[in-house]
């Protein structure tokens, strides 16, 4: 059986990255698209981190999973619970390699953390992977844990770089520290596979999008695609193994930003009332410039360490209140609909859901940019994007922003539509996928696949059957066609599934997510 290894590339897409194949760029992508199978991958909506590495690595939608954006909110509960690795509920596609007896390594992987007992490796990645102290994570993140030690003794390895790149204007060492890093990631990576010879190995680079959200196609995200190019091209000389490419999904530019609560409020389905972030931000007062100032004066960790985590949530963002504090600046009892960034809506049930829904959809529908436009591809009703046990707790109505269109969640600003805020590009569904190797076709460019197909495709390969309950289907992309068939799906609650702490939100929000 051949072996398998996965370059995952958070926010990758060919809208980006085809201009540079194009010019020579990136030679090693352009020669793996053109001697294997290449695609542009389809992600679930919201088409975001959170949910859709589980997505891929599950195969199933976010009604199966149980997992929609950072964030879920309960309008008739007055609540909004942050989202972590606990809070998915289902089993990956390692732990049916492993059930096979198929050992792997997971690195980097956003909703891994903690990490969780697998037959490999493990080491905990993405925003979500912040424990204990603000600005670092020096332990507890590696399975074994015992793993640890040589991750720091032999390469020096980080879980977050520092200093950490919060806005468009740091070209230097924020840049420098992110290329170290997805240099470590592959090194890494690349080293366990070889040298414990892994059956399968995932790793992704996670803020390779942290470059493409503040940079787009600029200088800094050039460096970084043509050091994972040359890496592409280190991993294609191994012998008797597929490489597989994908991402969780695209980007664009950003063109116009969308304040989705306050056009809520200005429309009736949702109420504010005034809180303190208001008058913070009328004197000037936003994380980002605090953030500025603790960096230029090296007080970040000091401050994040001293300052009570509840007087830091209170100061707003330049964007506005963000997270649990959206829940303070409303009236839950008179709101009809409130948001999270980037698609997902909930509605208050005290009220007839399903008739403020249609008013909503058909509202939305309507709304356009200053050229007469509409801002979303599509606006959707749950179940028509969602299935599955878990849809009840899930948003209910979806929004498709349209390719440069960045759906923000504020609260507090004074505009319902602006000029881009923070990021230079914001997410689409339409990522990537290149499959090369000894077991792969050579078919060059096929139609769409969706981000569900990847792991059924990868389980097929390994001689894995399928779990009866995975969304995607086994691609036609083999010289010869796995001879696989079906199995019942591990309960979830039979796997270690990890959570995070509270931590994750001030990571979410240093890094734009959560703004």
């Amino acid at each position: 059986m051949t072996r398998t290894f996965v370059v995952g590339l958070d926010g990758a897409s060919w809208l980006l990255t085809k201009p540079w194949v194009d010019e020579g760029l990136l030679p090693n992508l352009a020669d793996l698209r053109q001697t294997g199978t290449y695609a542009t991958s389809q992600s679930c909506l919201p088409p975001v981190t959170y949910p859709n590495w589980k997505c891929y690595s599950s195969g199933k939608n976010p009604g199966k999973h149980s997992v929609y954006w950072w964030e879920r909110i309960d309008l008739a509960d007055e609540r909004i619970d942050i989202m972590s690795g606990r809070d998915y509920k289902t089993a990956e596609l390692w732990d049916y390699l492993n059930a096979d007896g198929q050992r792997v390594g997971v690195i980097n992987m956003p909703s891994m953390y903690p990490p969780r007992e697998i037959d490999g490796y493990v080491v905990s990645g993405g925003p979500d992977a912040v424990e204990g102290e603000y600005r670092s994570l020096d332990s507890g993140y590696t399975f074994p844990s015992e793993f640890e030690s040589e991750l720091t003794d032999r390469y020096e390895y980080q879980v977050h770089p520092d200093p950490l790149l919060s806005s468009n204007e740091e070209l230097g060492a924020e840049v420098d520290e992110i290329l170290r890093l997805l240099e470590l990631r592959l090194e890494v990576a690349r080293d366990l596979f070889l040298e414990e010879n892994l059956e399968f190995t995932h790793v992704t680079l996670f803020y390779l999008n942290v470059l493409h959200h503040f940079f787009w196609d600029d200088k800094p995200t050039k460096r970084a695609w043509q050091l994972v190019d040359e890496w592409l091209g280190e991993l294609d000389k191994l012998e008797n193994v597929n490489l597989v490419i994908m991402s969780d999904h695209g980007a664009a530019p950003t063109t116009t930003e969308f304040y989705v609560n306050e056009w809520l409020a200005e429309n009736g389905y949702l109420v504010r009332t005034s809180g303190v972030e208001d008058y913070l931000q009328r004197f000037g007062l936003t994380r980002e410039n605090a953030l500025n100032i603790a960096k230029r004066f090296g007080i970040v960790d000091f401050l994040a360490k001293n300052v009570p985590e509840v007087l830091q949530e209170i100061v707003p963002q330049s964007a506005g209140a963000k997270r649990e504090r959206k829940m303070e600046l409303i009236d839950p009892q008179k709101t009809k609909a409130l948001a999270s960034g980037q698609g997902p809506i909930y509605l208050n049930s005290h009220f007839d859901v399903e008739s403020v829904r249609e008013q909503l959809i058909a509202d939305l529908k309507r709304v356009t940019d200053n050229s007469g436009n509409s801002l979303f591809a599509d606006v959707y009703r749950a179940e028509e994007v969602y299935d599955g046990p878990y849809v009840d707790i899930g948003p209910d109505v979806v929004v498709d922003q349209r390719p440069g269109v960045h759906v923000n969640d504020g609260m507090g600003g004074d505009a319902v539509m602006t000029e881009p805020d923070r990021w230079a590009a914001e997410n689409t569904p339409k990522g990537i996928f290149v499959a090369n190797g000894p077991d792969f076709r050579n078919r060059e460019e096929i139609s769409d696949i969706d981000i569900r197909d990847i792991a059924p495709t990868l389980l097929a390969n390994h001689g894995v059957d399928v779990p009866t309950d995975m969304d995607g289907d086994v691609l036609d992309i083999f010289i010869d066609s796995p001879e696989v068939g079906t199995q019942a799906p591990i309960d979830h609650k039979e796997i270690n599934a990890g959570g995070a702490s509270d931590e994750v939100v001030d990571r979410l929000t240093e890094l734009g997510y959560m703004e």
